[in-house]
This record gives structure tokens, sequence and C-alpha cells, in this order.
């Protein structure tokens, strides 16, 4: 595969966060992309529990600044960037005090998923989305690594697929264990809110992890199944509705495979072209 430009947006990457299943791959796949001599942008966001000392962070003010308006309230952004020791790369961490100051990822202290999980999915990935387009850089390929990144197809191919900053782009979504953790009930109106209609929103009523997934691969070029704790139900159901796929599930080598995948939503739209 020629040189591309390719964006990773991931809910958590290693050593910011406890390396597992998806913190890992978030690093070790544009990793490989980097040294093989692809352009690669990195983004994840800037959970209260990061220690921006150690890890070095500092704002970028010409990036900050904006607001993102998510069910009518103005939630303002900031980016914050750090470099990947011994990987010659940069992290970008989208942070709002509302979103992400606390120190808990996706439970609270009684060990319940946070009742705004996913607003802070929806500032995540459209912040994500003006971010890059501030930085003036145009992806060829789009990885979005879990549920919280998962958005951002959705987003893209909605509001932003006219315009030439992400019209070429290809979407890939790793898929990683599918639980039924709950959403808020309330997340298909904020979909609404943002202009999707009653039709595009009905797949989101179940307001769960799975059902996210699901949804939102719809809008993808490609997915990847990954990690240990996919159920075979979510196997089954890509399987049968995904073009695209790869399972990375038992792979020995993913960073060759997702290769792969990236060359055959590349081939694709040429072919269609």
């Amino acid at each position: 595969m020629d040189s591309k430009r390719i964006l990773y947006v991931s809910q958590e990457i290693h050593p910011y966060l406890p390396e597992n299943e998806i913190s890992k791959p978030s690093l070790e796949m544009p990793r490989r992309m980097n040294e093989s001599g692809h352009q690669v942008r990195v983004f994840m966001p800037r959970y209260g529990l990061i220690n921006e000392r150690r890890h070095q962070l500092h704002e970028v003010i010409r990036l900050s600044g904006i607001n993102i308006i998510v069910n009518d309230e103005d939630q303002p952004l900031i980016i914050k960037v750090a470099s990947v020791p011994q990987a010659r790369m940069q992290v970008y961490f989208i942070d709002n005090d509302e979103f992400f100051k606390r120190k808990a990822i996706f439970y609270n202290e009684d060990e319940e998923f946070h009742d705004d999980n996913d607003k802070r999915a929806i500032f995540f990935c459209r912040g994500v989305i003006e971010t890059v387009k501030k930085l003036g850089w145009s992806p060829d390929i789009i990885h979005c690594h879990g549920w919280m990144a998962s958005f951002l197809p959705l987003y893209l191919k909605k509001f932003h697929h006219d315009d030439p900053m992400f019209s070429d782009s290809k979407t890939v979504l790793s898929v990683y264990g599918a639980t039924e953790e709950n959403l808020s009930k309330g997340l298909p109106d904020y979909l609404r809110f943002d202009g999707l209609s009653d039709e595009e929103v009905a797949p989101f009523a179940d307001a769960n992890i799975s059902s996210v997934y699901k949804a939102n691969m719809a809008y993808c070029d490609g997915v990847a199944l990954s990690g240990s704790k996919l159920t075979d139900e979510m196997k089954d159901y890509v399987s049968k509705n995904v073009s695209s796929m790869i399972d990375l599930t038992e792979s020995e080598d993913p960073n060759s495979e997702i290769a792969k995948l990236y060359e055959q939503v590349i081939v694709e739209e040429e072919s269609l072209a």
C-alpha cells in the first residue's frame, strides 16, 4: 500500500491508560503504520486520571477555543498534545471539564456506567472532526477503536460527506467486547437534535453498547472484529451485514491483517470510481 494519511481515533490508548485489549492495539497499529512510512495522526479523550505532568501534555491554543453544542448545551473544546515515548508519534487529546475532568473513564465510584457517556462520546467524535479540519489534514483512512469512537463515521457520513476534507476518507471500525452496558435513553434525542431523522435514530433505541456498534457500523467502510470478549452473536451480525470485514480475534499479526483491510476498502472505492 502506498503511503497514506491514517487517522486513528480511540477511546483508550496505552501508555496514557493501562494496557488492555483496546489500548494496546490503539498504540501498536499507528506505531507500525508510522514506521512503515504512512502519515499518522492519533486522537483520544483526555480523561481526568491521565497525569499531564508525567506524560507532558500541553494545550494547543490554535486548535482550542471553539464550542460544540451537545443536546443544546455549549461545551468548550480544548485540545492537548503529547509525544509517545520511543514511538516518534504524537497523540492529540480531546478535553472538556464537564465530560472528561472526572477521575474515571466510564464507571463512577459505585461501578455504574456514567449516565452521560453517550454525550461524552458525541462530543469526543465531533471534537476530533473539528480539530482535523483546523489541522487542514485530510485523512485517506480513519480507523476508530471502540464504541465511543464509533459515532465518528456516522457524523462524517451524515454531516461532512461533501466536505473536501473528508469526502474521500474511508472509515474502519474495530469492534471490541460488545457488552450490554446501557447508555442514556436520551441518546436518540441527542442524535435527533443534531439533525438525524426518526428513521436514522431508530437503530439506537435500545441505547446499549451492542446496539450502538451495530447502528454505527452501517456508516463504516470496513469492520475489524477485535479482542477476546466479542460474543458469537456480534460476530455473526458483522459477518452477515458487513461486506468488508476481518476477524482479528485470533490473529498472530493483527497489524499486517489490518493493513489488508485498509487496502480492501481503498481498492473498492477505486473500482467504483
